[in-house]
């Protein structure tokens, strides 16, 4: 039984971390076809079908290495979604290329908000099919957290540094608009340098707060 237990566990918690992360990522191409961008739709990329959305390294590897090192929690990627920024800022300004940056962090603050409501409800499980459910309800809640406050991080290629940018360019702050550009390249080592140093408590310290608060 304990077995069978562990089993349920895991699987509804890499379900959880897929729905997360795929989500993210569709959000972004839909809010960009709401503004006349046709890349992702065309590239099939609006479908909730995983396989079209998985990527090597963020979506398996990654996930799997934290996993087999017990990991507190699981975290990836999905595949990104091609964006025509030029024509979505050609149709709505950088007011919506703000709102396309944005749009995955919306998606997962709105979806850890519907968890805590339904984990609100949820009494003691007494089936495996129970279990399964609040532990997906609330691995949800966790992973959509910490990807929303993960990509708010104003560090390329996170969405935050993107919304920032295009805020800076809409108010003419060229010098914001610069140094974005000039740590472009280092953006990868300056996240490696928070996730895997002890900055890395500081770094995700907003997450526990906001799990705890959203549990009560």
């Amino acid at each position: 039984m304990e077995n069978n237990t562990e089993i349920i566990k895991v699987v509804a918690q890499i379900l959880a971390l897929m729905i997360a992360i795929i989500g993210h990522e569709i959000m972004h191409g839909y809010i960009a076809y709401k503004y006349g961008d046709n890349t992702a739709k065309n590239a099939g990329r609006l479908s909730i079908n995983p396989i079209k959305h998985v990527d090597l390294v963020g979506t398996i590897i990654l996930p799997a290495l934290l996993f087999f090192s017990h990991a507190p929690f699981l975290f990836g990627w999905a595949k990104p979604v091609p964006i025509n920024m030029r024509e979505v800022i050609e149709n709505g300004g950088y007011k919506a290329a703000i709102s396309v940056s944005l749009a995955g962090i919306v998606y997962n603050f709105s979806l850890a908000i519907i968890c805590t409501i339904i984990y609100s409800f949820l009494g003691e499980p007494t089936t495996y099919m129970g279990l399964f459910f609040a532990y997906l309800v609330l691995q949800s809640l966790i992973y959509n957290v910490v990807l929303g406050v993960f990509n708010l991080y104003p560090i390329p290629p996170l969405d935050g540094s993107h919304a920032l940018a295009y805020l800076a360019a809409s108010r003419g702050w060229y010098g914001i608009m610069n140094f974005f550009d000039s740590i472009q390249r280092y953006g990868m080592l300056i996240l490696l340098l928070f996730i895997a140093t002890p900055l890395s408590r500081y770094f995700f310290a907003p997450i526990g707060y906001i799990v705890n608060y959203l549990l009560g």
